[in-house]
């Protein structure tokens, strides 16, 4: 019987020989050697019959494409996935590798857009749609957020903003698009460390006006007891190993060391910058150098320790990684080339630097920016005040109207339930009221004699008529003969007008 290491050496040089065919030259010749070793092995075993339709070869699984990276912007995806797929095109491809950074910067690649592929053209047209698409949906929510969903949005000038393409002609991708990509995505990372500098700024002068605010509610003794942990903080988060300065021969070789595994008697830095060029592209990018100062990073800070604050980590890598680019970065692309890194290496700055000084060595605000910041923050709280005032006021008066509606509306309620009772009853109208003329004081009526008037129906039209005109002299209120009958309005206000007078 055959083990199963010898089964697999018999097996193996078919697998061998079926591969070899796709071998370059030299590879050819070196698996012919390593099939003729194997089968030196196989001697003095017992050959068997192997079915070779049965017999598969392992799959090749297609090497997916390094991960990009995030590079912070808003337009990210839409800036990576144009990249890759102007990649595509070998064309394009060629000059973006032999092009400049400075001729890239002032738009002369953008030119080469119109000698790439349909296909690629075609693909692009459909990325910048779905970005205009993604920009109006933005839009949209935001005006939904702040409450206004009746107003129309004019999304041809709130596009303006987005100065990444080319917004009026939001079907096609064009050259315009890829210079204003280019420019913009130039100018945005020059100035997103600066921003993330002046945010981190801020962050520390709040935690300070934070500290400062919470000592002034505490009593004397309380005060000091907290003032005195503050400062054994500072001394613990301030106790910690060397901190070798970033890119600096010590520094790489202890990556070499610590995280290659490997003896630093044998650094060699081409071979330090293949490792750790995690994508192989040729060139080390803002997070790969990053990656670099995680030993360094741990020295001073433990996630764990209530002294340390991770966000104060995460400024202390962007400082190092700011200091190596700008010291190694010797055409300002924002990347190390290999060549670039190899002369770094052989500077009197790499082979003997200068110590470090981290964040706690280096205040991140001055006392002027500290007063400033009290003095904003002291004008937004009186803004938020004077405007909850505002708010309460308006709340008040639509209280107060809410009051009077729903008083008004309880009385329309009453009024018509009234009514329903009123009909419910089948209560008659009431009766018509007859005129009373006007009473002369000049000539009183005489006693015995009836003041009653002539029922309406009984006064011939031409009476009507006479009697109308004379009470219009006397100031009195006229009849009307057209108002149908059971109508009570224009008898009450004869009887409003008529009875007053007959006191008098």
């Amino acid at each position: 019987m055959l083990t199963h290491l010898e089964t697999q050496k018999c097996i193996f040089p078919d697998i061998v020989k079926s591969k070899t065919r796709h071998l370059s030259r030299r590879a050819f010749l070196a698996g012919w050697l390593l099939l003729l070793l194997v089968q030196l092995l196989c001697l003095e075993a017992v050959p068997i019959s192997i079915d070779k339709t049965k017999v598969k070869e392992p799959e090749k699984k297609p090497e997916e494409p390094p991960a990009s990276v995030d590079t912070g912007l808003h337009y990210d995806r839409y800036l990576r996935e144009v990249i890759d797929f102007l990649e595509k095109d070998q064309h394009f491809r060629e000059k973006l590798h032999n092009t400049d950074m400075e001729d890239i910067k002032q738009g002369k690649l953008a030119k080469e857009l119109d000698f790439v592929s349909h296909h690629v053209r075609t693909k692009l047209d459909e990325l910048k749609r779905q970005e205009v698409n993604r920009l109006r949906t933005l839009i949209k929510a935001k005006q939904d957020l702040e409450g206004g969903n009746d107003i129309a949005v004019d999304h041809q000038a709130l596009l303006k903003q987005f100065e990444y393409l080319n917004h009026m002609n939001p079907h096609t991708f064009e050259v315009e698009d890829l210079d204003r990509l280019i420019r913009s995505a130039t100018k945005d990372l020059e100035n997103y460390d600066k921003e993330r500098h002046e945010e981190f700024k801020r962050y520390e002068m709040m935690k300070e006006h934070d500290r400062q605010e919470h000592l002034k509610t505490l009593d004397d003794d309380e005060r000091k007891k907290e003032e005195e942990h503050y400062e054994e903080m500072k001394k613990k988060h301030a106790d910690h190993p060397k901190v070798n300065h970033p890119g600096s021969q010590n520094q790489l070789k202890e990556v070499w060391e610590e995280a290659d595994g490997l003896d630093p008697e044998d650094f060699d830095p081409k071979t330090f910058f293949n490792l750790h060029d995690t994508n192989g592209d040729g060139f080390f990018d803002e997070q790969e150098l990053e990656a670099l100062f995680t030993k360094e990073l741990e020295k001073i800070y433990d996630p764990t320790n209530e002294e340390d604050d991770m966000v104060e980590m995460e400024e202390e890598r962007l400082r190092m990684r700011e200091h190596v680019m700008n010291e190694v970065d010797s055409n300002k692309d924002r990347l190390v080339s290999l060549d670039e890194f190899l002369v770094a290496t052989k500077k009197k700055e790499f082979l003997e630097p200068d110590s470090w000084e981290t964040l706690e060595q280096n205040q991140a605000y001055t006392d002027d920016e500290m007063r400033e910041f009290e003095e904003h923050l002291a004008q937004q709280e009186q803004d938020l005040n004077q405007k909850a005032f505002d708010l309460q006021k308006q709340r008040d008066e639509l209280e107060r109207q809410q009051e009077q509606l729903n008083a008004q509306k309880m009385e329309l309620q009453q009024a018509v339930e009234h009514m329903e009772r009123l009909k419910s009853q089948k209560v008659d109208p009431p009766p018509e009221v007859l005129e009373i003329p006007a009473v002369d004081r000049h000539h009183p009526v005489p006693e015995g004699h009836d003041p009653a008037p002539q029922a309406p129906q009984d006064i011939p039209q031409e009476h009507h008529g006479q009697e109308n005109q004379n009470q219009a002299q006397q100031g009195l209120p006229q009849t009307h003969d057209n108002i149908p009958p059971g109508n009570p309005l224009p008898q009450i206000s004869v009887l409003v007008t008529v009875i007053p007078s007959l006191h008098n």
